[in-house]
């Protein structure tokens, strides 16, 4: 397993790490994830540590907290060979102060947090949104505070836009503060936006992007074919999807040269897919989720191995997007403005 420096900070971690959103099964939109419970979670957690993958990525809205309590329970013993993530911000409960990035709110998750996951500190700490109801300052105060407390070691954004990012980094240079040395964005061959200016904003203020549903919700599993009906089996049939309508057209026309590249370097075409990934600039971590042990399986050997140049133009060619205004603009400007090196 490789393993990466994370932002300016000295953490290192492997370049997958597991998503637990899978577990709990809490709710409709959740039970589309998945309804792992605790001796199924066990099962998985050990498969990563046998394969070096040493981190989990939870939060706090994952059916309501259930995803906490099943991974507290699957990590029991193993705390000092592991790190964990989890996010707040999102609402929690009814009051009035059960949302947003408070000091408030984010004191009373991070204990309740501490309290499911049954440890006394977390690792890698997200703001799972940007709260532009509470000024910048409270939010990264607090979360100093819980640094300073030993509560958490390190705090991370996700979901920000590049302004949410370098508003908040600007705030912690100004008072001394803890800074975010990690944004987990929503990034795949499929949605490629975070290229615009999520990316250049992590690569001048070094920041890594930790990557969530880097399958797009499966659609890059393989499982999604040209002519062929949606899975049944699938998040988006169960209702699960996030984001906007999925244009077909374009993701058949990019899973075909998935298929293409992964005929040449008997890989899987969810596999290639991932490897894309893990040579993007500022990219240290890719958040895998898995139902069953197989698809963990499959996800795991996505890594030990490299797709060639070539390989990676024609996939980029495949799943190029126009770009909205003003990066369009910009990109007409390329001596003022020059886009990220991925070669």
């Amino acid at each position: 397993m490789e393993y990466r420096q994370l932002g300016a900070s000295g953490l290192r971690v492997p370049v997958l790490s597991f998503g637990t959103a899978t577990f709990g099964g809490g709710n409709q939109f959740f039970k589309a994830w998945g309804n792992t419970q605790v001796d199924e979670a066990k099962k998985l957690v050990n498969l990563c540590l046998d394969a070096g993958v040493n981190f989990f990525d939870t939060a706090n809205v994952y059916s309501r907290g259930l995803s906490e309590e099943i991974l507290g329970k699957a990590l029991e013993g193993l705390r000092n060979r592991v790190l964990i993530s989890t996010k707040a911000t999102f609402t929690m409960g009814d009051g009035p102060n059960d949302y947003g990035s408070s000091r408030e709110h984010l004191i009373q998750s991070c204990n309740d947090s501490l309290r499911r996951l049954s440890t006394d500190h977390i690792d890698v700490y997200h703001m799972h949104g940007f709260d532009a109801t509470t000024p910048v300052e409270e939010t990264l105060r607090a979360l100093d505070d819980l640094i300073t407390s030993g509560k958490v070691r390190y705090i991370a954004c996700s979901n920000f836009s590049g302004w949410h990012l370098m508003k908040s980094l600007s705030v912690s240079e100004r008072y001394g503060w803890a800074r975010y040395i990690a944004h987990q964005a929503y990034y795949s061959l499929l949605n490629r936006e975070f290229e615009w200016e999520l990316m250049p904003v992590g690569i001048d203020q070094n920041v890594s992007t930790i990557v969530w549903s880097p399958l797009s919700s499966g659609q890059l599993s393989g499982k999604f074919r040209r002519g062929q009906p949606v899975p049944e089996s699938s998040r988006i049939s169960q209702g699960g999807e996030h984001g906007p309508a999925t244009n077909f057209d374009r993701l058949h026309n990019i899973v075909d040269v998935l298929e293409e590249v992964a005929k040449e370097t008997g890989k899987t075409v969810a596999q290639v897919a991932l490897n894309w990934l893990l040579q993007r600039p500022t990219v240290a971590n890719l958040v895998i989720g898995a139902r069953d042990e197989e698809q963990l399986k499959q996800n795991l050997a996505a890594v030990g191995w490299n797709l060639d140049i070539e390989q990676i133009k024609r996939l980029d060619a495949a799943s190029e997007v126009d770009p909205i205004y003003p990066y369009w603009h910009q990109r007409q400007n390329l001596k003022l403005v020059p886009l990220p090196k991925f070669y």
